[in-house]
Formats: structure tokens, C-alpha cells, sequence
């Protein structure tokens, strides 16, 4: 029996183990065929290969997870700010018809709330979007008309008919505006 039969026997299903190392090699070729070393080698170097891009691809779903956390409590007031955006609306529609009626107690009574309201909201990154006098954006105006004008250059929002909101670098809802058209001659 020479020394490699020793270390070598053979397992129930054929394939060789090494009693040094207990390591089961399997043959292509059946039972009693030891894998080359070149084999071997080009195995771990696989497996090797498999285990660092299964790392790396873990690493980056961390990363996407970390940034989408982040993202997720930076704009966690945005939707609540939204659903508040009607409430600010009927605040001015209500300072606005206090005033009509003369009734200038209750319009400094809601002037205060209006106030405190806004307020609370800039603490949370929400801000109106500027609008009259500005060049048109699409990104944040919605144009609802076109106005020619003398005064102002074209492209240039001349009304505002509704207001809009930020927050923070996202548009929570885009001012509704008129915009400056050249006057025909």
C-alpha cells in the first residue's frame, strides 16, 4: 500500500478524504480521482471571488439602508406639512373676510395663530415658495396664466393665485402663478 493510499480512503459516496485533513475532494472523474491542485486553487479562488462581491453588495445595501434612514427622518415632516398646507389656505381666506366684515379683533386673533402656525412650521424646514417678481420656474410655479405686461420682462410671475411651499429642497406643493408675456403691438 503506498504512503497516498494511506492518507486517501474513500467516502460512501465515492468521493476521496484525506485522513490528515478530513478534507473530501471529489473527483470529476469518480471515485478514486483526486482534484487537481490547479482545480483546487480555482475553486478557492471562485469561492474567494463569490464571498468578497457578496461583501461588498452586503457594505452598499447598508449604505442605501443608512441613506434612505437618513432621508426618511430629514423629510419626515414633509407629509404632515401637506395635509396642513389647506389648513394655512383657510387662515388667510379667513383673515382675509374678517377684514371685509371689519371685524378687526378676530383678524388679529387669527393673525396671531396664522403666525404661530407658520412659525412652527419653518422650524420644521417648510417656508413659502417666493413667487411675484421672481423669474418663472417650473420646478416651482405652476403657471395657471399669461399676462402681458409692460413692466415686467417676459417670463416673470406677475400674480400670485395660490400660494406654495418648500420644505426644506423639496417642493411640498408648486405656487400657482401668472406669468409675463410680451404685450402685442
Amino acid at each position: 500500500m503506498s504512503d497516498n493510499d494511506e492518507r486517501n480512503s474513500a467516502t460512501p459516496n465515492g468521493n476521496e478524504q484525506d485522513s490528515a485533513t478530513g478534507v473530501e475532494t471529489r473527483s470529476p472523474d469518480g471515485p478514486g480521482r483526486a482534484e487537481s491542485p490547479d482545480e483546487v486553487r480555482r475553486q478557492r479562488d471562485e469561492y474567494l471571488d463569490q464571498l468578497q462581491r457578496s461583501r461588498a453588495e452586503f457594505s452598499n445595501f447598508q449604505k442605501r439602508i443608512r441613506a434612505q434612514m437618513e432621508a426618511d427622518r430629514t423629510y419626515a415632516a414633509a407629509d404632515l406639512a401637506r395635509d396642513l398646507l389647506p389648513v394655512l389656505d383657510n387662515f388667510e381666506r379667513a383673515m382675509d373676510a374678517a377684514r371685509a366684515a371689519g371685524a378687526s379683533s378676530i383678524v388679529e386673533g387669527i393673525d396671531l395663530v396664522y403666525k404661530q402656525l407658520l412659525e412652527v412650521l419653518g422650524k420644521h424646514g417648510v417656508q413659502p415658495i417666493p413667487a411675484v417678481g421672481q423669474p418663472f420656474d417650473p420646478n416651482r410655479h405652476e403657471a395657471l396664466m399669461q399676462q402681458p405686461s409692460h413692466e415686467h420682462p417676459e417670463g416673470t410671475v406677475v400674480n400670485e393665485l395660490g400660494k406654495g411651499y418648500i420644505h426644506k429642497d423639496r417642493v411640498l406643493r408648486p405656487s400657482k402663478v401668472a406669468v409675463s408675456i410680451k404685450p402685442q403691438s
